[in-house]
């Protein structure tokens, strides 16, 4: 039996989920098990690691080996990747016109709420 290829960036998806789901650090052994204990160790690992590497996760040492926690919460790491891709264009004005355009009725009026509170200057 063949098991079926992941889409890219499911894995860290994954992984990241499982981190979220707890309170303390996870070692890799901690995560496997908690995605179904189908994965490989190095695997699971390996995906740790390059987290670890692009500052999602941070890491501790726990005897012989790491256990990781997330970097952001759930909702500021959303933000973050957002923040990103509105960097990455070219044309934030357009980039900013079609997120609100696809916006729901009820996302919208959260967002226009959030944008009249005042704000500390930065």
């Amino acid at each position: 039996m063949v098991a079926e290829r992941r889409a890219p960036g499911a894995l860290e998806s994954d992984v990241l989920a499982a981190l979220w789901s707890q309170d303390a650090p996870m070692t890799p052994a901690d995560v496997r098990e908690h995605l179904g204990g189908t994965l490989a160790y190095t695997t699971v690992m390996t995906t740790l690691s390059r987290l670890h590497d692009k500052g999602i996760v941070v890491r501790e040492s726990v005897g012989r080996a790491y256990a990781y926690s997330p970097a952001y919460d759930e909702a500021e790491f959303a933000a973050v990747r957002m923040r990103e891709l509105l960097d990455a264009g070219s044309d934030r004005k357009a980039v900013l016109a079609r997120f609100v355009g696809n916006l729901t009725a009820a996302d919208e009026r959260v967002l226009s709420g959030l944008l009249g509170r005042k704000r500390p200057r930065r």
